[in-house]
């Protein structure tokens, strides 16, 4: 609709189509977005209209080689409909290259006509200082990056010392054209004075947004430089034929002579050095930059006489500029002047450097496409140092005709070509890239000094050497020796945890494929049996295409505990020669250090990879931190290290209230947080010096900016950064919590390069090797910042960043721990490339955490500085409304995008205006949905800012969705103008989303959107993420999907099998769903078959670059599956692997046409729901509890009242357990039932009669055509009422009777048969007096799969995939009586970061992660599995707390064995009671409720070692308040926590026995000796 001046196929009078966009145009200026999708409504021009001209960019004579679709599109650009200020912005333009090709944008220049030759540039900053580089005259520049504009342009009236204009380089735009993917119409930035638009305009220069830029670079990379023109339909032709704009060659034109002074010009007078500057197009920061360095700079004209000269120089200059050196054949010959008389130095840069060269003797030629851009690696050949530079030029010099006596200076190890020459003993020396940076990297400013010294060497009569030279006052170059490896023992992070999740599998799994392609042996310590990462060479799938490095995992494999006494036991044993600490996450680090503290690794010879122990604790301890920050004058907020809570309290006095407190050696920002007061302080302080040696106070800067680098540095100095990233939640919100972006947005060049230097100084100052991370607060008000912290290791952000850029960071960092160099390795997803460059994004990435605070009774959804997220997701657009509406709808599938529904997500559609402030003011885990609520109500930008503080340009980019969200609404679909509908889905609008609203918001349905959608061809393109904005090939199989482009990266000729991933990890799906999908796609590659995985979660192995042929980085819903689908034409879908996401798209996907794999869709509903399946059992006769569907509350309490309560709710296709809850009574029945409806609204409500104090038993299996060709039958310690992901799973089970099992297999059989299960499958039963009862069937892959796979060795996945795509399996049964150990799963829990939860146990999931470890017995297997999950044996004393009488006389002899072993008792006085009659001694402590002493409140603070409270559900408020204070006090603590009797039971008849100890030292036991 906002296309309106394009031709278009209807029959109307050319004075109507010109008044249509006038009267669009006055309507959205006078009154906004509603005016205008009124006037779309009423207009049959635009409702129906569809452009004669596509967008799919074609020559004339031939079609595309990929195209984006057959269909022509309709024409649409997002922001050309809001946040204008012009009607020009209505306005498009052609871009016209000289092969044919057309691409019509959106203006945001001058309306100016012209010819050029189109270049790219890959710099993600810096368009002020890129248009002002006379460099770039007559050229017409495409941005790689797609959103320009963000942070406007700074003032062209300020000067700086030398009367230069300060913020660009160079008096005015001397680009012909800029062309652009996305333009900001809204700017953010303290600097900004106007809008690029504005300033453009200005300059009468003509831009253009809404063109696949990435379809432009390919072109260009392809076809080298091209000749390109602009074309604008004039509004009126008064008559006469229009004259055709013709190509011009600028090869053919003397460009220098533009750019070039007409008269000398002298900077700096008096200065010491004098410099006779040949200006070619010099750059006013190179001016700037030697001024500076104390030299007088006299500016000449590029054809100035040198001998005519009267200027007595010191040293001469050769500058940058435009154009062929041919063309300035006489600046040459000035040159040669001057270097026969070998008396002055010569610096030259850029083209500088091809004129020496050509003056020396060498020739030029032009580059296929140039290097422009601020990454490219340029490595000295005097040192062997390697350089990240900016650079700009079209033509290179042949380093083959230098003559005698010169040698080549830099070489460029991307593609070969020359970056600087020298003089072996003359004092000339030149560089091809820029120094002087603006826009880019600095690293090579030495070169400045260099010509100083030349200069000043020259003049005292003294030599020059420039290697000496360079040696001195740049980076130093280390030369460490290599280590001596063979064996290396790498630590992994355990279980998964808040703060510590699945990026460590990714990490690790990496890390061991790295290390094993260099030939060594592998030894794991990691007891997360769920992670690709403990895979072993055994178990594991070897595909044939793929080098035995690629898979199979380590060597040797310990799922045991990383703990001290462990990790020595598995050093005594296997002798490792060397270990690697920086892949385990904080547990790693930790281990690490204590290991290096107590000696252990000097005593069994074993040498630390990669960062050393040391720099390690530097970056840990906060006061050391501090000291090494001010040994480089480096800025940190003012803080205090301190380690006790008085000390912390003295500080926060010097420092002044608010402060920050922060944890040392903490994971997630444990203990964190901003203290307002004295009492606040005390209490936190507390609690982080409860689980810290350390805590620093610091000044609170919340409200500034966070930003984040990703760094690399290797033994030799050579440090890059690989991404950078900004919060969109201002500091004050961990960035864990916090949504994060990549590349930063709002930062101009000055501010992402200073940031970048200051973050390469640093760790090289603290002399971290491999990767690590920086962390900052930036003042959005002015260039200030503080350096936050340095973690010296993989994390959470690196996987981000890894996944964000396509950059191995991971297996890069385990290649340069073994002292392998940057510039040796190659980038893995081009192959062609080195590793030692930066990468450069062509699209933006947005990661949105994932929160389950709904799982938690009494928990504050408040987020801070301490970490709560248990998950994240990716999201991949070229607009960031596109990437931030995918974003939001992975997290959550029932969310629809950036909006604010009325229930759901915080309720903030029905909040009242003060309730919505408070909501914007402080952060909890809904606030974005808050923002949306305020737009929506019309709140101005300045407001939300003003409560917030997040940078107005996010807000004014999420007010563009709601002004699309807007128009959208009540339009009839089949009056939806196509053009609309396109602006809509580039603006990141899911179907879905637009059947939401448009009619009446029922009447279209997503399909129906869809269908119209093609109708129009409207179809997304495939692009790749190369890591070079798409500046070099790069063979990659990462992909993503956007509406913002015009070709396909890739043909479609694989028909691959489609790998749905588990999405994001949340309580209940987490990285055990991951390895499904990994022994998936495997298994696929192994049988000869394409696989192609989609997935959206950055902490996966799955979504590692080398695991499949395809991988998508895209949403798990209906729409984005039928787009691969259909475009891929894939064999089939495999959705049984990835967890519940995927199993709920069965139907949809089956309804679709799409050929779903494995079992039938219908027989996945009749499991999922459980009404059907209730009755399929029933019509089977297999037992179940009593149940009954009901629709309304009144059958609800008539049917508990008939059963009598406990009852159980069980809403349909939920995960983990959501909404599922055990009630005991009418009120609960009621509260839980509603919110079982909401949970599930679309599928029936079951309720079951509870059967209390029954045993759980698991079964695994897979099944082909309803026969079972393996299973697996495990049960629980806890009893039945505790969600199976909660419990601890003993396999072989211990504890079943032979004719239990053989009932469990029975109904097992039963089941499979009358469902037709082909593929993996989960039963849950419950046993009580050897009746057998089925609780719930889940047809796919469950989250204890990977732990059966290992126990048994047997890859459960392998088998089901084989069967999912025809392959004929024989039935494989594994006797379970022949398993001579036991497995113990034992889950993780995260309550100590979930401030105010209850921890307690149910039916609805709360763990964040599990672990798994082996013994003899399982007591032995308990312990080990125990400790592998946080716990740790008490010492000195144990609390108890019981409260149901059954429960504590089971429990006496227990407390009588740990009296036995030592401990003290203390029990609260109902506990106390009982047993000082059964003769058990403890002592009385009072609850918190009593003001009685001695008093449970304070002994838990530091005299007790573990809490057991056993509650009774039964109990009165006061019994039930006390339990939880006891509770919450005890996780608060960092103290151990028991909550069920018979786990309790099991570890206290483990500790206190000598099963698990062999000689008073621990036992250790290789994964692949279980068994034999």
């Amino acid at each position: 609709g906002e296309n309106a001046d394009v031709p278009v196929r209807i029959v109307m009078s050319r004075k109507r189509a010109l008044a249509a966009p006038v009267a669009l145009a006055l309507a959205l200026l006078i009154t906004g977005a509603d005016a205008w999708r009124a006037a779309v409504h009423a207009s049959p021009r635009l409702s129906g209209a569809r452009a004669a001209l596509a967008r799919v960019a074609r020559p004339v004579a031939t079609r595309g080689r990929v195209a984006a679709s057959d269909t022509d599109r309709p024409i649409g650009f997002v922001g050309s409909t809001f946040g204008s200020n012009s009607a020009l912005f209505f306005r498009q333009g052609t871009l016209v290259l000289e092969d044919g090709t057309r691409l019509r944008g959106v203006s945001f220049g001058a309306e100016v006509a012209l010819a050029g030759e189109l270049v790219f540039t890959t710099g993600m900053v810096g368009y002020p200082e890129t248009l002002t580089d006379p460099s770039y005259a007559r050229q017409m520049i495409v941005m790689t990056y797609p959103i320009i504009g963000n942070y406007g342009v700074p003032s062209a009236d300020e000067l700086d010392s030398l009367g230069l204009p300060a913020n660009f380089e160079s008096s005015k735009i001397h680009a012909a054209a800029l062309i652009v993917g996305d333009y900001s119409h809204h700017h953010s930035h303290w600097t900004s004075r106007r809008s690029l638009s504005q300033w453009l305009m200005e300059q009468k220069i003509p831009a253009l947004y809404g063109i696949d830029t990435r379809l432009l670079t390919k072109k260009i990379r392809e076809k080298g430089a091209l000749k390109a023109k602009i074309e604008f339909e004039p509004a009126y032709v008064s008559g006469g034929q229009a004259l055709d704009l013709p190509f011009v060659d600028i090869g053919a034109l003397n460009l220098v002579a533009e750019v070039s002074v007409k008269e000398p010009v002298t900077y700096g007078v008096g200065n010491t050095h004098k410099v006779l500057a040949l200006d070619c197009g010099i750059k006013n920061n190179i001016i700037r930059d030697l001024v500076a360095r104390d030299c007088e700079v006299h500016v000449v004209p590029w054809d100035y006489d040198l001998a005519t000269n009267a200027y007595k120089y010191d040293g001469l200059f050769l500058s940058n500029g435009p154009g062929d050196p041919m063309r300035v054949d006489k600046t040459v010959e000035t040159i040669k002047q001057v270097i026969a008389q070998g008396t002055v130095p010569i610096f030259g840069i850029c083209m500088g450097n091809q004129l020496l060269a050509r003056a020396a003797g060498a020739s030029t030629f032009k580059l296929p496409y140039g290097n422009r851009g601020q990454n490219q690696p340029a490595q000295c050949t005097l040192t062997g140092a390697c350089y990240i530079t900016a650079q700009n030029h079209g033509y290179a010099v042949d380093p083959t005709q230098l003559p005698s006596g010169w040698k080549e200076l830099f070489k460029n190890i991307n593609d070969g070509s020359n970056e600087g020459i020298y003089h072996e003993t003359l004092p000339y020396f030149s560089a091809q890239f820029h120094p002087e940076a603006k826009c880019g990297p600095t690293d090579t400013a030495f070169l400045f000094d260099a010509f100083t010294r030349a200069m000043g060497n020259t003049k005292a009569g003294l030599p020059f050497d420039l290697k000496a030279v360079i040696e001195e006052i740049a980076a130093p170059v280390l030369n460490p020796p290599r280590p001596v490896v063979k064996k290396v023992l790498l630590l992994g992070s355990g279980g998964l945890s808040i703060g510590q999740a699945g990026e460590f599998d990714y990490s690790g799994s990496q890390a061991i494929k790295a290390l094993k392609e260099e030939g060594l042996e592998v030894i794991l310590i990691n007891p997360n049996i769920a992670s690709v990462q403990t895979n072993t060479p055994e178990m594991d799938v070897q595909p044939t295409d793929a080098p035995p490095a690629d898979f199979g995992g380590a060597d040797r494999t310990y799922l045991l505990p990383v703990t001290r006494e462990y990790v020595e036991a598995v050093i005594a044993r296997e002798r490792p020669d060397s270990i690697i600490l920086s892949m385990g996450g904080q547990t790693g680090l930790n281990c690490g250090i204590e290991l290096d503290r107590e000696g252990v690794l000097k005593k069994w010879g074993v040498q630390v990879l990669g960062t050393p122990v040391d720099v390690i604790i530097a970056t840990e301890d906060r006061g050391i931190f501090s000291d090494k920050l001010n040994e480089i004058g480096e800025r940190i907020a003012p803080s205090f290290a301190v380690d006790t809570v008085e000390d912390a309290l003295l500080a926060a006095q010097k420092i002044g209230y608010p402060c920050m407190i922060r944890a040392a050696f903490a994971l997630g920002g444990f203990g964190s947080g901003i203290m307002n007061n004295e009492p606040q302080l005390r209490a936190q302080a507390s609690v982080a010096l409860s689980g810290s040696p350390q805590v620093l106070i610091e000044k609170s800067l919340k409200g500034w900016k966070e930003v984040e680098y990703e760094v690399v540095r290797d033994a030799a100095n050579n440090c890059i950064t690989v991404c950078n990233m900004e919060n969109f939640d201002p500091l004050g919100v961990h960035t864990g919590d916090s949504i994060v972006i990549a590349p930063s947005q709002t930062l101009s060049d000055a501010e992402y390069h200073m940031l970048r230097t200051t973050a390469i100084n640093v760790v090289r100052h603290l002399g971290i090797v491999g990767e690590c991370n920086i962390q900052y607060a930036l003042d959005p008000n002015s260039a200030d910042y503080c350096i936050i912290e340095v973690n010296p290791r993989l994390s959470r952000s690196s996987a981000l960043a890894s996944k964000a850029t396509g950059y191995p960071l991971a297996a890069v960092a385990a290649k340069l721990a073994l002292g392998m160099l940057l510039p040796e390795l190659t980038n893995a997803v081009t192959k062609s490339t080195t590793a030692c460059f930066e990468p450069s994004l062509d699209y933006v990435v947005t990661k949105v955490p994932r929160w389950d605070l709904n799982k938690f009774e009494k928990v504050s959804r408040e987020i801070g500085s301490a970490m709560k997220s248990v998950g994240e997701v990716m999201a991949i657009g070229r607009t960031w409304e596109e990437s931030l509406q995918k974003a939001l709808r992975m997290v959550d599938p029932a969310c629809l995008g950036f909006e604010a529904p009325k229930v759901g997500f915080g309720d903030y559609g029905i909040s009242t205006d003060a309730e919505l402030a408070y909501a914007l003011e402080v952060a909890t885990d809904t606030r974005i949905f808050a923002v949306a609520a305020a737009l929506d109500r019309g709140w101005p930008v300045d407001r939300i800012h003003a409560l917030t503080q997040i940078d107005p340009w996010f807000l004014w980019k999420q007010k563009r969705i709601s002004d699309m969200r807007r128009v959208l609404t009540g339009i009839p679909l089949n009056e939806l103008a196509p053009s609309t509908m396109l602006v809509a889905k580039k603006s990141g609008f899911s179907d879905k989303q637009i059947a939401g609203l448009v009619g009446d918001g029922m009447s279209a349905g997503e399909m129906d959107v869809r269908a119209a959608r093609l109708r129009h061809g409207i179809r997304p393109v495939v692009k790749q993420i190369d890591t070079t904005g798409a500046e070099t090939p790069a063979a990659t199989n990462y992909l993503y999907m956007t509406y913002n482009g015009d070709e396909n990266d890739v043909a479609f000729d694989q028909k691959g099998t489609l790998v749905l991933g588990s999405g994001v990890y949340r309580i209940g799906s987490s990285v055990e769903f991951d390895w499904c999908s990994v022994a998936a796609i495997r298994t696929l590659r192994k049988l000869g078959k394409a696989s192609v995985m989609l997935n959206y979660n950055p902490e996966t192995v799955s979504t590692d670059y080398d695991e499949c042929d395809r991988l998508y980085f895209e949403e798990i819903s209906r729409e984005r599956v039928l787009d691969i689908y259909e475009l891929e034409s894939s064999s089939g879908i495999i959705l049984s692997v990835g967890g519940q996401i995927p199993n709920n798209l069965a139907l949809p996907l089956h309804a679709a046409g799409a050929k779903i794999l494995g079992t039938s869709a219908e027989n996945i509903d009749n499991a999922e729901d459980r009404f059907k399946f209730s009755k399929i059992l029933d019509s089977i006769h297999v037992d179940q509890p009593l149940w009954k569907e009901c629709a309304l509350i009144e059958h609800a309490r008539a049917f508990c009242a008939e059963v009598q309560y406990p009852c159980l709710i069980r809403p349909s296709y939920v995960l983990s357990g959501a909404a599922m809850k055990v009630v005991f009574n009418d009120t609960d029945l009621e509260i839980f039932l509603n919110k079982a409806c909401d949970v599930s609204p679309d599928h029936p409500v079951v309720i079951s009669k509870f059967i209390e104090n029954a045993k759980e038993i698991e079964v695994d299996a897979v099944a082909m055509n309803g026969k079972v060709v393996n299973y697996a039958i495990a049960e629980h310690v806890e009893n039945a009422g505790v969600h199976s992901g909660d419990a601890t799973l003993v396999l072989p089970a211990q504890k079943l009777y032979c004719e239990t099992v053989r009932r469990v297999k029975r109904v097992t059989f039963k089941i499979a048969q009358r469902l037709n299960i082909s593929g993996p499958f989960n039963i849950q039963f419950m046993s009580k007096d050897n009746r057998i009862q089925v609780i719930e069937c889940n047809l796919r892959a469950s989250r204890s799969f990977p732990f059966v796979s290992k126990t048994l060795k047997a890859d459960f996945i392998e088998i089901a995939t084989r069967i999912m795509v025809g392959e004929q399996v024989k039935p494989a049964p594994i006797n379970l009586l022949d398993i001579d150990y036991v497995g113990i799963k034992a889950p993780m829990f995260s309550f100590t970061r979930l401030i105010g939860a209850d921890p307690v146990l149910g039916v609805e999931m709360a763990s964040t992660g599990e672990v798994a470890t082996f013994g003899d017995t399982r007591h032995e297997a308990i312990i080990t599995s125990m400790l592998s999950a946080g716990f740790r044996i008490p010492e000195k004393s144990v609390f108890l707390c019981i409260g149901p009488l059954s429960a504590k006389l089971s429990f006496v002899e227990s407390a009588k064995l740990m009296v036995a072993k030592g401990l003290i008792l203390y029990a609260s006085p109902g506990t106390h009671a009982f047993f000082t009659e059964a003769g058990v001694a403890t002592t009385l402590l009072h609850k918190p409720s009593s003001s009685e002493q001695p008093n449970f409140v304070d002994y838990i603070i530091d005299k007790i070692d573990l809490v057991i409270n056993i509650r009774d559900t039964m109990a009165d408020s006061g019994s039930i308040s006390d339990g939880y204070s006891i509770r919450r006090s005890t996780v608060d603590r960092s103290v151990g926590l028991l909550t069920d009797l018979k786990l309790a039971k099991l570890i206290i008849t483990a500790f206190t026995s000598d099963e698990f100890v062999n000689d008073g030292k621990v036992k250790v036991r290789a994964w692949d000796e279980l068994g034999n």
